[in-house]
């Protein structure tokens, strides 16, 4: 594919017309992409990277059935919704169907303002407003996290589910006992940019008893974790049992595998209380022809490629290797997820389970130069995130893992964390390394003519400041 610009006249234009808050991944050294297939990424160079992180492709990039719908679709029509087509009612019965019975009534958007970009919904995003000024409205109450591996109630406690419903419980009184009511109650199924957590079983049932009998509503928020991902079921929510339904889901991310799409579906009888307040809601695309047609299409590869089921498949074997990798590294402090939604817990020390933000900032760009794109995220970024495309093998999997492997044992090696591990007080950084060992991890990747030299400082210590930290920080 032919580039209209250099990756440094790329990086130039950027800097100049695309806003400084928008983001790019590997900050230090970005990534120019300018193709993709299935679960793979191409960069200017023609290299080929191993995608772990886009759950949006989810059926895989570039999926040609999908592509072949969106054209012949855009080759007859598109329009807005406010023109009967069959596309729209057809992806909503369809959409539906996979769905408990209760949830059949669908509001279509082009995309989503589930990031935060309107006030409203930063404010209920501890994610966003702590970034910001970290101002909590005083009508939004924030629930803890139902971590059992680093959370208040833990794999130890005899009844976690029941322990963290119990502090929402609390939440409802307290704000009831300052004159305020219920509206709803929001999370996602399985929080991801929260750090890859899965609630235990049964906490969202008591926790929807709670909100319900306080007059709240349950929004179930499956924008990551939808269509499948987790392989048993296509609703994470589901995890939770049959006697658990939501009384809104919002979804989007892989439903239009790129394409943007995004939906709200909820009861009938939400509907209709929406409907008598008098408020119209149109959306200028969402539910579009072509947008309807590629959801179909994104509905029927999920089925004909039985991706569910590789799901599980893929998902178990890459979780029976990582338990593997924890057994042998002790920076692995959890493996957590089910399907295609896994997380690694790194840890500075497993007893106390302190962080390891600077490492797991490195292992991301180390293994970005062994040509596999992860992230790292949660409170104190020191979760891998593992949420690719769902036609990953396990024949990537083992690839994946076995680079992984290579660097925690390197840099395992360097920071002594082991066995050699020298604290020293007059540093911050928490443990010297032998020179040797220094000098190894500086040059390490340095056969690369086509890299930036200055951009390969993977150092771990300094007398001022945790090279990790410095180079790696985004």
């Amino acid at each position: 594919m032919c580039e209209l610009y250099s990756k440094r006249d790329t990086l130039a234009l950027r800097r100049k017309h695309i806003g400084p808050s928008c983001k790019v991944f590997f900050a230090a050294d970005p990534v120019k992409i300018v193709r993709a297939q299935r679960q793979y990424m191409f960069d200017e160079r023609g290299d080929q990277y191993l995608d772990c992180i886009n759950n949006v492709a989810h059926v895989g990039h570039c999926h040609p059935e999908v592509v072949k719908a969106a054209l012949e679709q855009m080759e007859a029509l598109n329009t807005n919704s406010r023109f009967l087509h069959d596309n729209i009612v057809e992806y909503a019965r369809r959409l539906s169907a996979t769905l408990p019975e209760k949830l059949s009534v669908c509001y279509f958007t082009n995309s989503g303002a589930y990031h935060g970009h309107l006030s409203s919904l930063i404010e209920i995003s501890p994610y966003k407003f702590r970034k910001g000024k970290d101002v909590k409205k005083e009508f939004v109450h924030v629930a803890p996290a139902p971590d059992t591996y680093r959370g208040k109630y833990r794999e130890d406690h005899a009844d976690p589910a029941n322990a963290y419903a119990d502090e929402v419980k609390e939440i409802i009184e307290k704000a009831h006992n300052s004159g305020r009511k219920i509206a709803a109650f929001i999370a996602e199924s399985m929080q991801s940019c929260g750090g890859q957590i899965i609630p235990p079983a049964g906490y969202f049932q008591k926790v929807a008893e709670y909100v319900h009998r306080a007059g709240g509503v349950f929004i179930a928020d499956e924008v990551q974790v939808g269509f499948g991902r987790v392989g048993k079921h296509f609703w994470s929510f589901q995890m939770q049992g049959e006697d658990f339904v939501p009384d809104i889901v919002t979804m989007g991310k892989p439903m239009g595998n790129g394409h943007p799409m995004a939906c709200v579906v909820t009861t009938k009888e939400i509907a209709e209380a929406f409907s008598s307040s008098g408020m119209e809601y149109f959306n200028t695309y969402g539910g579009n022809p072509v947008s309807s047609a590629i959801g179909l299409a994104v509905l029927n590869v999920i089925e004909n490629e039985d991706l569910q089921g590789n799901a599980t498949r893929v998902g178990d074997y890459l979780t029976e290797l990582l338990n593997k990798q924890k057994a042998k590294h002790t920076l692995i402090g959890d493996i957590r997820g089910i399907g295609l939604f896994i997380g690694i817990d790194l840890v500075k020390d497993r007893q106390e389970r302190t962080p390891a933000t600077d490492e797991a900032q490195h292992v991301i760009y180390k293994m970005k130069e062994k040509r596999v794109l992860l992230s790292a995220d949660g409170p104190h970024r020191n979760v891998l995130k593992i949420k690719p495309p769902m036609c990953f093998t396990e024949e990537d999997a083992k690839f994946m893992v076995d680079q992984l492997d290579e660097i925690l044992t390197v840099l395992e090696e360097a920071i002594g964390a082991k066995s050699e591990s020298v604290i020293s007080e007059n540093t911050p950084c928490r443990a010297k390394m032998p020179n040797e060992a220094h000098s190894e991890l500086l040059g390490e990747g340095a056969s690369d003519p086509r890299e930036n030299p200055g951009q390969k400082r993977n150092g771990l210590c300094t007398d001022k400041h945790s090279l990790l930290s410095k180079r790696l920080k985004t």
